[in-house]
């Protein structure tokens, strides 16, 4: 994980005599931030984008970050407006399965009448 935030341009951590990674405190605080950052759903180019902001303080950094974190929330709001509706799909899927395993165990072999309307609850 270390490696990749290195790779992606999100950590900077200090390199000892041999080449090997120094982290400190400051690295350890950074690494929580970025986590925060992708537990809020943000890509890592989109953390690269907004990082400037902690990194080099000011009105500038601080109204990209602001721009970049509210598309983002835009983003995101979509992505569950469309889970929103798999889930009611799911939903109905789930009835019309449990209307049919009932007609069959009611009726035995024969197949119960499953239509697209039935599927779609229009």
């Amino acid at each position: 994980m270390l490696r990749y935030y290195e790779e992606q341009g999100l950590l900077a951590p200090a390199r000892g005599s041999g080449g090997q990674r120094e982290y400190g405190m400051p690295d350890a605080d950074r690494v929580t931030l970025v986590r925060t950052l992708f537990d809020a759903g943000l890509s890592s180019g989109t953390i690269a984008r907004v990082l400037p902001c902690v990194d080099v303080p000011g009105p500038g950094t601080a109204e990209d970050a602001f721009a970049t974190m509210s598309q983002e929330r835009d983003r995101l709001r979509e992505v569950m407006r469309s889970l929103g509706t798999a889930v009611d799909a799911l939903e109905r899927l789930m009835e019309c399965n449990s209307e049919y395993r009932a007609a069959l165990a009611a009726e035995g072999p024969a197949r119960p009448a499953v239509t697209r309307d039935t599927i779609t609850g229009t």
